[in-house]
């Protein structure tokens, strides 16, 4: 057998981390879904086991020598390309200690155990017992990427969920939106104001509603060989590309949300599901950044399950499992599916008000990690920005204020800006595809999906990490990220 080059020899490690991760996914599926709350601690050491295990092979000693050689090798683009994220995870790991590596992973699932309970309690005084070492262990991390890669604190974490993107960039995308969306909230609320609206009455079962959406997702083509839908406190995709797993959660007096949450997930798995299998083992194979996979769940949800074409096709469908009401008449779901109404819960917000939640949590936890505030501080910020953007009263109400996101108890801080990123990529997508499919829409009402799939698979999916974020985008559309399209398309759905 001929001996491994140095490029092979690395491919080998990571493919070994790849199958670490495998199970750390599992376990966390587990933990959110099957396990028995006495279980979490017991959960939680072997987690922080498994990071270790996974941060001592990204830090072997031997990978640094292997990359290095491997640059003068004979390698194709992609195999350049996998060198290139290679590199970034080696040096990223690199610079953080195992001792740290595990501490955060024990408190931040000693926090999100406790969150679940605590929520729904009300409880803040309670979660900041835990919060505060998330946050003082995030800060630490932060401190140590920033001071080697010549970052601020909040773009070093920004940087593990959307490489290349400074909050100088999102500062800049968020300033613009805030100086349009108030007055374009204020002006679909005038129009909707005088339009009839049916809400949909009675007790929906939740084996109704699972039914429904596991007809939907084969509708959207999830591959149920390759994965599943269960239920968890906080909706979510998890898994690996060979085995995704889905979550939704569910309301009997409410069967809306679960239902576009189920579409929302099952553009993540889409993506999942379908990156390139002979490469998922490797860094080159997976998503690409948080905001391109926010941007698949966002053309589910956004761009195509409001779509009015969509939702007349999905019809059916709700009156099937939910029995017939006239709420469900195709054009009045279209109405219930934008109507714009300011409210607490962000998972649960229409298209419009969304945006304002990701700015409110990207503002708040950009100011924590760079130590401008302490944990303490967030209610009352929570609620001065909840006012401002949205016109809600927080005051008080923790459970549906500053504690109904599952992000920051595990210290995801620098994720939220992936939404609002993702719901701009998913607008230029829609622009793109339109140009090149004049009929996309009269598509989309008769049924016929597979040009958004086939689009999105050989313009996004199938491209995996093998471009950079920047390159991607432009390939896929012609031009680098342009919110001017996120504009259109609200101004068109809701002010036509």
């Amino acid at each position: 057998m001929s001996e491994k080059t140095a490029y092979q020899a690395a491919c080998q490690l990571f493919t070994r981390h790849y199958r670490y991760e495998h199970l750390s996914a599992i376990v966390s599926w587990d933990q959110a879904t099957m396990m028995p709350p006495a279980g979490n601690d017991a959960r939680a050491a072997a987690q922080a086991e498994l990071e270790v295990l996974m941060h001592a092979t990204l830090t072997d000693a031997r990978l640094g020598d292997w990359l290095k050689s491997a640059e003068g090798e004979a390698l194709d683009a992609r195999e350049r390309a996998n060198l290139r994220e290679m590199r970034r995870a080696w040096q990223t790991a690199n610079l953080l200690p195992a001792e740290l590596v595990e501490a955060k992973a024990l408190a931040g699932a000693r926090c999100e155990h406790a969150w679940r309970t605590q929520r729904p309690a009300n409880d803040w005084q309670g979660f900041l017992a835990n919060f505060r070492e998330v946050v003082k262990l995030s800060r630490e991390e932060a401190r140590l990427l920033a001071e080697a890669q010549g970052l601020s604190r909040y773009d070093a974490l920004m940087a593990q969920y959307e490489p290349g993107m400074k909050s100088a960039d999102i500062d800049r995308l968020f300033a613009d939106i805030k100086t349009w969306l108030p007055g374009l909230i204020q002006a679909v609320r005038d129009k909707q104001a005088g339009e009839s609206l049916l809400r949909p009455q009675g007790e929906f079962p939740v084996e109704s509603q699972r039914a429904l959406g596991v007809e939907v997702m084969r509708k959207l083509r999830f591959d149920f060989d390759a994965g599943r839908l269960d239920v968890s406190a906080h909706p979510f995709c998890g898994g690996v590309p060979e085995d995704v797993r889905l979550t939704t959660r569910y309301r009997t007096d409410d069967f809306m949300q679960s239902l576009m949450g189920i579409i929302h997930e099952t553009g993540h798995a889409r993506y999942e599901q379908n990156l390139p299998r002979d490469w998922a083992h490797l860094p080159a194979g997976r998503a690409r950044s948080m905001g391109i996979h926010e941007s698949q769940s966002l053309s589910f949800e956004m761009q195509l399950g409001r779509h009015p074409g969509f939702l007349s096709l999905i019809a059916p469908l709700i009156r099937e499992h939910l029995g017939d009401q006239p709420a469900f008449a195709a054009d009045n779901l279209a109405r219930l599916y934008t109507r714009v109404e300011p409210s607490f819960i962000r998972v649960d917000a229409d298209e419009l008000c969304y945006p304002a939640h990701v700015i409110l949590r990207y503002e708040i936890e950009r100011a924590l990690i760079e130590g401008d505030i302490e944990p303490d501080d967030i209610p009352a910020l929570w609620d001065e920005k909840m006012m401002n953007l949205l016109g809600v009263d927080t005051r008080g109400n923790y459970r549906n204020g500053c504690l109904q996101d599952i992000h920051w108890t595990d210290g995801s801080f620098g994720y939220f800006p992936s939404y609002t990123l993702g719901a701009m990529y998913a607008a230029q997508y829609f622009a793109a595809m339109r140009r090149a499919m004049p009929t996309l829409d009269a598509d989309i009402a008769a049924g016929r999906l597979d040009p958004v799939f086939d689009w999105l698979k050989e313009n996004v999916w199938t491209q995996a990490s093998f471009l950079e974020t920047a390159e991607l985008v432009r390939q896929a559309t012609g031009e680098a990220l342009n919110p001017a399209h996120y504009r259109a398309h609200l101004q068109s759905r809701y002010l036509g």
